[in-house]
């Protein structure tokens, strides 16, 4: 089980599959290593694929202290990109996940060879935030209410159905980490929200793609232009009906179109 070391001591486990050139892929708010689960052989087949569970999540480390910040999940990543030997590696970011890209991109590009922006933001004061109805549902008391509205933030109704038609107990991988302490939670939370790397995004030098589903109100649509036109050079794609956990549901759209602007340096 392979464990970096944060520059505070933090242990950050991380997972190798695949060979040929590095892909980091980064998981969401909350979640480990198995976001990526339904996809991640899909790009091990191409790529020495590394995935890792953030600070607080998996068989990390999971530190009460004020050490989670989207900067400091960076050089998390830069930690275990060092003790896996990597120099550099393609970077594939999705929601907070792409948030972090973000810093490793700006802050380390060296390291960094060519960027995936999925469903993410800028972060406040100037990207757009998820409005008070999306708030309204994820606060529920409830528990069980709470989770079904974040399922419904994440997938279309139809693909739902049809996991639940197949399946007493359907597996969704991007509702969090079950095991997560309560305190971890708390700081991933105030961590993804007070995100602002507008100024940062004028430093990043990597070929960048930003993709975005259409139907995403979690972390509105309106974000993907606003990080292609910050990005210099940056190319955006859409992909219609889908909602923010579009790499998973529509994997047949969105797995094709990372892996050919990846790609695209050896064609």
């Amino acid at each position: 089980m392979p464990l970096a070391e944060a520059a505070d001591g933090t242990a950050l486990h991380y997972e190798v599959h695949g060979s040929g050139r590095p892909l980091v892929l980064l998981s969401g708010q909350s979640n480990s290593r198995r976001w990526w689960d339904p996809v991640r052989d899909d790009f091990a087949a191409s790529y020495r694929t590394v995935v890792l569970d953030w600070r607080g999540t998996g068989e990390s480390g999971h530190p009460d202290t004020d050490s989670y910040s989207t900067p400091g999940f960076a050089r998390d990543v830069v930690a275990v990109l060092d003790h896996a030997g990597i120099d550099r590696a393609h970077v594939y970011g999705t929601s907070m996940g792409g948030r972090v890209a973000q810093w490793v991109a700006a802050d380390h590009p060296e390291r960094v060879d060519r960027l995936v922006l999925g469903c993410t933001s800028p972060g406040a004061p100037h990207g757009v935030e998820r409005g008070p109805e999306v708030r309204a549902a994820l606060s529920r008391p409830d528990a069980a209410a709470a989770r079904r509205a974040l399922l419904e933030l994440m997938y279309t109704p139809g693909w739902i159905a049809e996991r639940e038609r197949a399946s007493a107990k359907p597996v969704f991988h991007t509702l969090g980490d079950p095991a997560m302490p309560p305190h971890a939670r708390r700081r991933h939370l105030r961590a993804s929200a007070r995100h602002d790397a507008w100024d940062a995004l004028a430093r990043v030098t990597a070929p960048t793609l930003v993709v975005h589903g259409t139907d995403d109100v979690f972390n509105p649509t309106a974000n993907a232009p606003l990080l292609t036109e910050r990005v210099s050079g940056a190319r955006m794609r859409l992909i219609p009906g889908a909602r923010h956990a579009y790499f998973e549901e529509f994997a047949d759209v969105a797995t094709p179109l990372v892996l050919d602007f990846l790609k695209e340096e050896t064609a």
